[in-house]
């Protein structure tokens, strides 16, 4: 996994823009409580800038090189193998990793094991139509050099999350200065050639299967109206 490409492009004029963007849209996107576990999976080095670790204790970034801001709990492992219990954590943000994953789609299934029922799952890629981030790779012989990943379209991360059982909530469009956003069945499918990155926000659903109790067949009740109607007309008359 080479991610040098992804550190090189933020020390470009447009990626100084999309960090800021990136970094204002996840402070926003932190909407679990300071009690609950948030995993992030990948270290950027600059996550100072959208979280408080001293408040957010629970905050944990896992990463292969261990990287990652300093007044954060690290854990070094492989994403596509997560040295965590099922059902443990409650957020996890997957910024620019998955396009430099060779095991991506293993990542994604640790990703859905790990995280709680209801729990939220920010991901964060590039936009492989993206005009500026071609001509950065193609001209740029460093960041070329650099590149050991494969870009992913958002309709493929919307069909993976699917068959995950995820339900997407938000999809979100990063452009030179502006962060536009779409939900529910207004989130396009199609390529757009102006952004630069992309995120989605999904929850992961689970649904369990109530097994029907059998009903005893009981000898039916029947209880004529004339009767009753009788019996009342012979108090009246009392």
């Amino acid at each position: 996994m080479k991610r040098n490409f992804l550190f090189a492009w933020y020390e470009t004029p447009r990626g100084k823009l999309l960090k800021e963007l990136e970094a204002d849209y996840l402070q926003r996107a932190m909407t679990v409580s300071c009690q609950q576990t948030v995993l992030q999976i990948g270290g950027l080095g600059w996550e100072d800038d959208f979280i408080d670790c001293t408040l957010y204790k629970n905050y944990t970034i896992l990463d292969a090189k261990g990287l990652g801001c300093g007044g954060s709990r690290k854990i070094r492992a492989k994403a596509y193998c997560l040295p965590l219990q099922s059902d443990s954590v409650d957020m996890i943000i997957v910024p620019h990793l998955l396009e430099f994953d060779s095991h991506r789609f293993k990542t994604m299934r640790e990703v859905e094991r790990v995280l709680k029922p209801e729990g939220l799952l920010v991901v964060l890629n590039f936009n492989p139509w993206s005009v500026w981030v071609r001509y950065q790779f193609l001209w740029d012989k460093k960041m070329a050099d650099s590149w050991g990943g494969h870009f992913i379209s958002r309709s493929r991360i919307l069909d993976w999350l699917k068959l995950l059982s995820f339900e997407v909530t938000v999809s979100s469009d990063f452009y030179l200065d502006t962060v536009e956003s779409k939900q529910g069945n207004s989130i396009a499918y199609g390529p757009n050639l102006l952004s630069t990155a992309y995120a989605i926000k999904a929850i992961k659903r689970r649904y369990n299967i109530i097994p029907l109790t059998p009903v005893k067949n009981e000898a039916p009740r029947l209880v004529l109206v004339n009767t009753l109607t009788s019996s009342a007309q012979a108090q009246n008359h009392d």
